[in-house]
Formats: C-alpha cells, structure tokens, sequence
C-alpha cells in the first residue's frame, strides 16, 4: 500500500510539473484550470495523509509560508559580472568591429532582450532545484531559495533528460505590468504606499521574510545563461534552446545574428515592438554565441568582452497638461506637481510628475493646456522634459508659481541660495502637521507601525492634532475609525508603546523632522550634547564646534527650539515618557588603542562581510567621527562596490588614504571587535 500511494504521489508530481511548464514557461496549457486543480487537491490530500513523502520540491509547496529568518550570505562559483553599457549604435559597431578583430575567424551573436529586473542564480542538483542566490555584489549574494520557490515560471524539478548533475542557470526575476497594477490597486485601497516601478516591487518581494507574500505577488523569470558546464553546447544559443526543452523558461525573442546589419535590424525591431511586452525591458543584450569564443576574449576586471548591453533611448511621450497641484512638505516646502492626460510610458500609465520648482516650472514657460514631453529617468520617474510652445494655444495661461502657502494661505518664504519656498507655518499648516507625524512614525525615527491612510483618518476624525497625541491614543478611540476592528486598534496601540519604551534619543530627535536634521546629524548632535535639554539651549556658534554641523544646520536647530510649539512639543513628550537624552546602552563602547582613535571617516558604496549601519558602529566603537562628505578634514574613505564616482574623484584629488573592505578590516585588527557588535 505504501509503495503504491508513494507512486501515486510520484506520479501526480510529474504531471503537474509538466502541466506548470505548459502553461507558466510555454504559455500554452494542456488541461483546464478545474483539471489542474483537481489534480493538485488530490496531490495535497495524499501529501497531508502521509507527511513523511512530502518533498520540498513537490508543486504543493510553492504556497510559502510565514518563516522568519533573514538571508544567508552564499558565495558564487562563477562571479556575477555587470555589462559594459552603450547607448548608440556606432558603439555597438565598434565592439562588434573589435570582436572580429580579436577573433580574427566567423562568429555569430546572439541578441536578447535585456529584462529589468532582478539578477539570479538557480542552482540545479540531479535536476531538482536547490538554491538561488541573487546578484548581490557579483562575488557574494542572497540564499532567495524559499521565495524562489514560490515561483511558478521556475520549476522545481527539470524535466526530460540530458541535463547534467549539477547545473547553475541564471537570468532576471521580474514583476510583470498586469501584476504590478494589481499590486498597487490593491496597496492603495488598504492604504499602503504603492510601489514605484516594477522593479522595486519585484526587489523589494524578492527580499520578503514571509514567503507566502512572495506567492501572492506572482513574480515571473526568464533564464539567460548558464555559466561553465563544458559538457553542453559550444553554442550559447543552443543551450538556451536545452534549457527550453528542461522546463526552463527563457525568452522567445532571442535571434542568432550572422552579420552586424542583421544584428541592428534586431535593434530596429525591439526599439519599437519592446512596448508589447507584458514585462519591463530597457534594452538589448548581445553575446558572442560561441563558448569557445567568448573564453578567448575573456574578461575586464568588470565585464566581459564577448558581451554587450545596448540600452533603449528613453520612450518619450507627448500628452496635455491639465493642472498644476502645489505639496506641503512636512518642513513646508513646497513641491509643484503636473497632471497631465493619461499616457503610456515605459509600460505603466503616468498621470502625474513633479515640476521640482518655480525656477523649473519658469525656465519651461509653462501654461495650462500646453502639449508637453514625458520621458522616465532611468526607465523608472516620470518628468517632464520639454514643451511644444509652437502648438500653445494663443490665451493659454500661463502657469504662476503661488506667493502663499496653498493649504494655509501663509505668505510663503524663500531662503536665499535655495530653490525651493518654505511655508512657515510650522504648527497652524493641516498638510505639513500630517507629514511630520508621518516621517515621526518612520521606521529609522519613532518605528511606529501605521500607514499614511490611517495617519489622514486621525487627521480628519480630529483623534491627533500633532505627534504628541499619538501617545494618547486608545483602543476604544481607534475602533471609532472606519475599517478599524478591535485586533487592529489593539495591534497599533501597542505598536505606539513599544515606540515609547524603545525609541533611542537619537532616533526621536530625528523624528522631530528639524529641517536639515537627518539621520547621521541627529546622532551628532544627540552624543554631542547627550540630551534634548542641553541641545536646545546651544547657539548656532556652539553648535558649529559640533563636527558635520555647518552654520546652516545650527540655524535651522536653534529657530526650531526657538519656537513655542516646538518647545511645547518637547515638554509633552517628555511628560509622555520618551527618551529624549542618551542611555549608556546608546553610547559606543570603545576600543581601546585603535588606530582610528580621533580620525574623521567617511563610508561609501556596498559591501560584503558586514552592513553600512555595522561599519558605521565600528566606526564610532573606534573612536573615530563618522562623516557623510569628503571634505579636507577626512583621513579615511571606507570604499566599497558601486561608491560615488564624485566621492572618489575628490578624495583622490585631496590625497585622502582609501580603504578597501578587506584593507579597513585588517587596520583596526577586527577580529575582537566585530564580535562584539551585536553584543
């Protein structure tokens, strides 16, 4: 009986395996949905009646479910290199003109669609999957497998016969269009900020502890290349076709160019069909088709020379501009927005983009009506670059910049040097009171768990009129709200006392959103002065002996504890119970004799053995000032991958010593105090 049941289950496997590639990989499904679904229902029943024959690769698994643990860092067996980028096509013709050159023999390019989304590696054994890993740094990346898994593109198992027994596949995780809207629909009407592009949300799913999220959202993946194994195909291109054939998914519109005319014509072609796919594409890739090739051209220390991004022009769209809203920021900034007529651009529909200034919206002599140009920055925000005044209509009007503030109707300030005007109305300004409380609850400030939907339903129910009253709150109070049952006023309730109990001095200053007070300056200042009372009784020349405190900042500090409400707010917080100075918890405990003692460091780029906020702690343990710029005053420039080229360049110029990872490590003789960093 208990062989027959395990056929059985061996069996339904195989067959929804096939059926999960028919309909995800080949989009062309074999059986109904209630066949499908039947047969799974059988297969879960079977599974719950006899635990012990459930597999993690079995099609029943791919629901997730509510771990919690983060990623593992795992190292690549073959490094994940970037390519090199080009953007016109005699760039294209000069790297296909140095192939010939270096291979001095026929070749064949094989041009694909370059997908925007998020690197991956599937690491296959005895044709099951077993791992995925992301890009991370090229070296080191994410052990995903869990969420992976909930991939239905990707299969669990490989299908018919010929693979090896151990194959790593790589190519692009993405969210596509359909799915993305459905997200952000669905985001918005439980009040959640919706995501920004595709690619964020495809990032930020992938990155989920809660693998059952990850199964809801639906992300899709298209397989590129499969990196060593010298026992397939000499031809790149063929063994893509393999990899169609093993239930992989990879793209269709692949081509096999013999010439470089035929190689642009592709170009030609996608330029212009890339907007009828139902996934985010931002170019082409091109690749020298064969392996032996490609291993006799090798690589740069980046990329390599057998391949070739050519990334799309930006789509620009033209469209009619309706309106020009006017934001209140939470320091009173005010930020001018478009709104247009609805327009495709880049895959999703854009109704709106920021106009940034009045020295923007001045230099593009705006006027209601005008026929304007859209283009997305880096395929990803929306902006307004150009304006047809030729077709602009003769009694247009043009478009004035307000000289009060549109929510209050305070006559608005601007500072000079700076773009931007300023509502000084602090208190007695509706939009910039929500936003304040909105950065207060953020999760680097007071870490209060609650939307920006809820924080208007506080608003507008007159329940808080500022962040003090978010400590007064009640269940009762909540469950008045609209959509709010007891467990949910229950679970923000304690959310906000948790606020109370564990938000660092540091963490609350930031919160108070002092204009030019960020995260980093906040924590100079609270170690600087070790509470709220003593920082606010400072003049803008002590707080300028204050390191990273310029006169700008000072000012903006001493004005804030100079005004009346803000002193009221610090009082009601203090009576509320927060921790408005340092702990000794708060305080770095130092090492001693460290080579970094008095030194001034400034950190840039990613890295791979410990996190920006873990340096940062190193850091400060080290008796060292954590700076933000380069500036002359700085000793050493922590370097990891993908730092600012700027950074770079000046402390170059400024003759400033440059750390790597490895080289910073060995400096202060780590070994001691990074165990002690989470201690």
């Amino acid at each position: 009986m208990q062989q027959s049941v395990s056929q059985r289950i061996d069996a339904l496997r195989a067959e929804l395996n096939r059926h999960n590639v028919a309909y995800y990989v080949h989009a062309n499904p074999t059986i109904s949905d209630r066949e499908y679904d039947l047969l799974m229902s059988e297969l879960i029943a079977l599974e719950e009646a006899h635990p012990e024959l459930r597999t993690d690769d079995s099609p029943t698994q791919r629901v997730g479910n509510d771990r919690s643990e983060g990623f593992q860092q795992v190292a690549h067996r073959y490094p994940m290199l970037s390519l090199g980028n080009t953007y016109s096509y005699t760039e294209v013709e000069d790297w296909y003109q140095r192939v010939a050159r270096d291979l001095n023999e026929p070749f064949e390019v094989c041009a694909e669609l370059k997908y925007d989304g998020l690197s991956i590696s599937l690491i296959y054994e005895g044709g099951r999957l077993q791992r995925a890993v992301t890009r991370g740094d090229g070296t080191y990346g994410d052990d995903v497998t869990a969420n992976v898994r909930t991939i239905r593109s990707i299969p669990l198992a490989l299908l018919g016969e010929g693979y090896p027994e151990e194959l790593e596949v790589r190519g692009e995780i993405l969210l596509p269009f359909a799915e993305f809207e459905r997200i952000n629909t669905q985001r918005i009407a439980e009040g959640d900020t919706p995501f920004a592009n595709p690619r964020n949300a495809a990032s930020g799913t992938l990155k989920q502890l809660d693998t059952r999220i990850v199964a809801e959202r639906r992300l899709d993946a298209y397989l590129y290349y499969i990196p060593g194994q010298p026992e397939l195909s000499d031809s790149h291109y063929q063994r893509l076709e393999d990899c169609l054939h093993w239930g992989l998914k990879v793209s269709r519109e692949m081509h096999l160019c013999h010439s470089l005319e035929e190689l642009l014509a592709f170009l030609d072609e996608w330029g212009e069909k890339r907007h009828e796919l139902p996934v985010a594409t931002d170019g082409v890739v091109l690749k020298v088709n064969s392996i032996r090739q490609q291993e006799r051209l090798g690589y740069t220390a980046k990329s390599p020379r057998w391949a070739i991004a050519y990334k799309f022009a930006a789509e620009r769209v033209s469209t009619t501009l309706e309106r020009v809203d006017y934001q209140v920021g939470r320091t009173g900034a005010i930020t001018p927005v478009a709104n247009f007529s609805p327009v495709q651009v880049s895959g999703t529909m854009v109704r709106r983009a920021s106009l940034h200034n009045a020295d923007f919206i001045q230099a593009l002599d705006l006027h209601l009506g005008d026929t304007v140009f859209i283009e997305k920055g880096g395929e990803i925000i929306p902006k307004v670059v150009a304006v047809d005044a030729d077709s602009r209509h003769p009694i247009a009007t043009p478009v004035i910049f307000p000289d009060v503030c549109p929510a209050c109707a305070t006559p608005l300030e601007r500072v000079e040097g700076e773009a931007a005007y300023f509502c000084p109305n602090r208190t007695g300004c509706a939009p910039q009171q929500r936003a304040r409380v909105e950065h207060f609850c953020g999760r680097k400030a007071a870490d209060i768990r609650i939307g920006p939907e809820t924080i208007d339903l506080l608003f507008e129910h007159g329940l808080i009129a500022g962040i003090a009253d978010l400590y007064r709150l009640t269940v009762d109070q909540l469950m008045t709200l609209p959509g709010f049952q007891r467990r949910s006023a229950e679970k923000l309730v304690e959310s906000i006392e948790a606020s109370r109990q564990t938000a660092k001095f540091p963490a609350i200053l930031f919160g108070l959103g002092i204009r030019y007070v960020g995260e980093t300056v906040a924590k100079n200042l609270a170690r600087a002065y070790g509470s709220i009372e003593l920082l606010e009784h400072q003049t803008v020349e002590d707080l300028c002996q204050t390191p990273e405190i310029g006169v700008v900042i000072a000012r903006s500090v001493v004005d804030f504890f100079a005004d009346e409400q803000s002193r009221r707010l610090i009082e009601d917080l203090r009576a509320l119970g927060l921790q408005l100075s340092l702990s000794a918890d708060d305080v770095p405990q130092l090492v001693h004799d460290s080579p970094l003692a008095g030194k001034s460091v400034v950190i840039s780029g990613t890295f791979t053995q410990h996190s920006r906020d873990e340096y940062k702690l190193l850091v400060e343990r080290h008796g060292a000032k954590l700076l933000s710029s380069v500036s002359s005053k700085t000793d050493y420039l922590l370097a990891g991958d993908k730092m600012g080229p700027s950074k770079l360049a000046k402390a170059n110029e400024l003759g400033i010593t440059i750390l790597s990872e490895e080289e910073f490590l060995a400096l202060i003789e780590t070994a001691r105090a990074v165990s002690t960093l989470t201690s």
